[in-house]
């Protein structure tokens, strides 16, 4: 007896002793799925985040740390839509890294799970930096980010389904919790319809689809292409006729051409984060939305 109680001690030490199981490591490309995937795996994931706030994600360098990351990564979780085609493919190809390769359950693109924009009928290099696969920016309409938080939910599950039940709870109450969220945000902004708004990148179509607002022009001639002296003057010449409320530009554009409208014109020029990080308040995804629609409102008054 006295042995066989030593044997289940020991036994027990053996199990106690042994590491719980191993995170998932994941590579997100932009801030936004960073925080939403914070959301929906909590500790069973360790998420590294490729990008800031303040940088352009059309425009990142394919670094050997970057490549270092991805290499471990058991899943990446990207916008999709070409965005990243100027840098993501470089680290895929280097990373040597079977299982996130397109195609492959351990990778992800969050503009695939919804309907996208702006989805052009042709593709000519004139046209400026423009997606073939439509406009990429999705995180800036908070129903789509909803979408995109099932479809993620179930790729967790799928691979790693020792931690179902805990992406299946954690899933479902960031749904609910993000729907009442979505309610109370478009309650709020209802003053923002058809307001007419200039912003400098095509980058806030999503924002404008989900609360009415209406495209009074981009600083941008062709989007991707810096803002001209000769463009913003024709901009100023066509808000005289028909004005704007606002110009808006993402926290990580060069504020200097829509400053430069606003004297010109009268009409404020306003910040927004564009993403997680872009300002001090946005601090996740709730934050996000919460600070984009108070810059938004408070420039109406």
């Amino acid at each position: 007896m006295l042995k066989s109680m030593k044997i289940l001690m020991l036994l027990g030490l053996v199990v106690g002793l042994q590491p719980a199981s191993a995170a998932l490591h994941v590579f997100a490309c932009e801030p936004e799925w960073a925080s939403l995937l914070h959301e929906l795996a909590g500790d069973k994931a360790k998420v590294f985040t490729a990008t800031t706030a303040h940088q352009d994600p059309h425009h990142i360098q394919a670094r050997p740390s970057l490549i270092a990351r991805i290499r471990r990564a058991d899943l990446v979780v990207c916008s999709g839509a070409e965005l990243e085609i100027g840098w993501l493919p470089v680290l895929l190809r280097k990373s040597g890294n079977r299982a996130i390769q397109p195609g492959r359950p351990g990778y992800f693109e969050a503009a695939k799970q919804v309907k996208r924009l702006e989805v052009p009928q042709h593709v000519d290099r004139a046209m400026g930096d423009i997606h073939a696969a439509g406009n990429p920016h999705i995180q800036t309409d908070p129903r789509r980010i909803a979408r995109v938080a099932r479809a993620l939910t179930a790729r967790l599950i799928a691979i790693d389904s020792s931690d179902a039940g805990a992406y299946k709870a954690r899933g479902k109450a960031f749904v609910q919790r993000w729907g009442r969220a979505i309610e109370q945000w478009t309650t709020r902004a209802r003053p923002l319809r058809g307001q007419r708004i200039v912003t400098q990148h095509r980058g806030w179509t999503y924002l404008f689809d989900w609360l009415g607002m209406e495209d009074a022009g981009e600083l941008e001639p062709k989007p991707g292409v810096p803002p001209s002296a000769g463009h913003l003057a024709e901009l100023k010449a066509q808000l005289a006729s028909r004005p704007a409320r606002m110009v808006i530009y993402a926290a990580y554009q060069n504020p200097r051409a829509a400053r430069w409208l606003a004297r010109e014109t009268g009409i404020p020029a306003v910040e927004l984060p564009f993403t997680v990080g872009g300002t001090a308040a946005a601090k996740d995804l709730f934050t996000l939305f919460d600070d984009t629609l108070a810059r938004l409102l408070g420039a109406l008054k």
